[in-house]
């Protein structure tokens, strides 16, 4: 599903009209980024949570050069679901199968 898929649903299970589905799913997407980038987590209750993982310092390796390189400690972000989104999930994939 894309964006525009999910515009699409969200626009014909409401009644409302997609460019007002579409600035919100911006906005909300736009917040999390920016939660996320300030280092703060975001929980959705039922649905997950968007975290801030951090990534430690290693060694890499350059293989075309043979040469090793470190790669310094870093954050990226991340998603955790909920268990119930999850039950769900396993659920309804299974009775497909």
């Amino acid at each position: 599903m894309t964006k525009a898929d999910l515009v699409n649903d969200i626009s014909e299970k409401t009644g409302i009209e997609k460019v007002e589905v579409q600035t919100t799913i911006e906005a909300l997407m736009e917040s999390i980024k920016g939660s996320l980038s300030k280092g703060e987590n975001v929980y959705l209750r039922g649905f997950g949570s968007f975290i801030v993982k951090k990534r430690a310092q290693k060694t890499g390796r350059n293989i075309s050069k043979n040469t090793t390189i470190i790669i310094p400690e870093h954050f990226i972000p991340a998603f955790k679901p909920a268990k119930v989104f999850v039950e769900k999930v396993k659920d309804s994939v299974a009775v497909e199968a």
